[in-house]
């Protein structure tokens, strides 16, 4: 007769061991069964327990969710929005273009090849002085022109050497020959041998190109022994702590109305009106704005024929919100909208309405009152959080 093993309650050892085996497969799953919730309200499962270790984490409603820590790591800084009055602004597409009194450009007069200069063909980005020169075009007459330049100069060099030779047996009969007449067969030599000369020359004449200004040379496209045409644009040379910018509108009472401008995404420059046309070109005035470094012989941000947009301060008040630039981010329904702090740890996104007045700042017309505290740094950073 087989005997079986008691434990102190007198229930067998193998009945024992397995209704612990069974309780502890059971314990998993009791702890990841749906319809849990946390202390929040938030659902618990087995893959919400391991969405972010840290604690970063989007909310169903769409809140986030920062622990302390992770809000000093990411420089978050908050304030509270105070309304106040800001100048409006409009935007105006822009490009930057020369100054025509602190730039120039080379041109060719005449076809003909490219040579280099004293130093060599100057790039892109060197700096020159005014008067330097900087290339030679050597022209090149057709055939038939040049055929018959030579034959002309032969012929002028065969007349000089002829009025030479009458000039010395005149000068031996001085006495017996009037004078006037030595004196005019010396003229007649004198100017065969400057047309000799004229002629002569131009057979090899190059054409200097020299700098027009004191700059930087923003463009140089050629290359030794490369042929041009006449007028062809060769150097552009520019001052780079002096250029402009143009930008247009449709408003022709625009600029009565600009009290300032700066440019948008671009730090350490100012902006000056200088003047507006009044003539429309492709159905939009022009607006000319002087730029200027903020430090003094700086060099500026920009180039040539680099597209800007230009944020004009109005005379006229708006109230709202004014906010560093980067605290208005998009959601990822690309609206715009700053976050809000509501808690300790909990940021929620808000949908507002803005206008831009400078590089760095725009104004909230709608959507904030003076009550909430928004994010100012670190904007960029909470929106990432998924």
């Amino acid at each position: 007769m087989t005997r079986h093993r008691t434990n102190r309650r007198g229930l067998p050892a193998a009945i024992t061991a397995a209704a612990l085996a069974a309780g502890l497969l059971w314990l998993p799953q009791a702890h990841a069964a749906p319809g849990a919730h946390g202390p929040g309200g938030e659902h618990l499962d087995a893959s919400g327990a391991a969405v972010n270790a840290s604690g970063l984490a989007r909310l169903p409603d769409g809140s986030v969710n920062v622990p302390k820590a992770a809000q000093r790591r990411m420089a978050i800084r908050t304030v509270l929005a105070p309304q106040s009055e800001a100048a409006a602004t409009v935007q105006m597409p822009g490009r930057v273009v020369m100054d025509p009194n602190a730039s120039g450009r080379v041109q060719a007069v005449y076809g003909g090849r490219i040579e280099p200069g004293p130093s060599g063909l100057p790039v892109a980005g060197r700096s020159v002085r005014r008067g330097e020169v900087l290339a030679y075009v050597r022209h090149h007459a057709d055939p038939y022109a040049l055929g018959a330049q030579q034959a002309q100069l032969a012929e002028l060099r065969a007349q000089r050497q002829l009025a030479e030779q009458r000039v010395q047996r005149l000068e031996g009969l001085e006495g017996t020959v009037p004078r006037k007449e030595i004196e005019a067969a010396r003229t007649e030599a004198t100017s065969l041998t400057e047309r000799e000369r004229s002629i002569g020359s131009s057979l090899v004449a190059r054409e200097t190109l020299s700098a027009p200004v004191s700059g930087v040379i923003a463009r140089a496209e050629l290359v030794v022994g490369q042929i041009v045409e006449p007028r062809d644009v060769l150097f552009e040379v520019v001052d780079p702590a002096r250029m402009l910018v143009e930008a247009t509108t449709a408003d022709a009472d625009a600029a009565a109305r600009v009290a300032g401008a700066s440019l948008q995404g671009v730090t350490g420059v100012t902006l000056r009106l200088l003047g507006v046309s009044r003539s429309l070109r492709d159905g939009v005035l022009p607006l000319t704005f002087a730029v200027s470094p903020v430090k003094a012989g700086a060099a500026l941000p920009v180039a040539i024929g680099q597209p800007v947009t230009v944020i004009a301060q109005s005379k006229e008040r708006i109230k709202g919100v004014v906010l560093p630039a980067q605290a208005v981010v998009r959601s990822p329904s690309n609206e715009p909208v700053v976050w809000i702090k509501s808690g300790a740890e909990r940021f929620i996104p808000q949908p507002v309405q803005f206008r831009p007045l400078d590089a760095g700042t725009v104004v909230v017309t709608q959507g904030l009152s003076a009550d909430n505290r928004v994010v100012v740094q670190g904007a960029p950073l909470i929106a990432q959080i998924r």
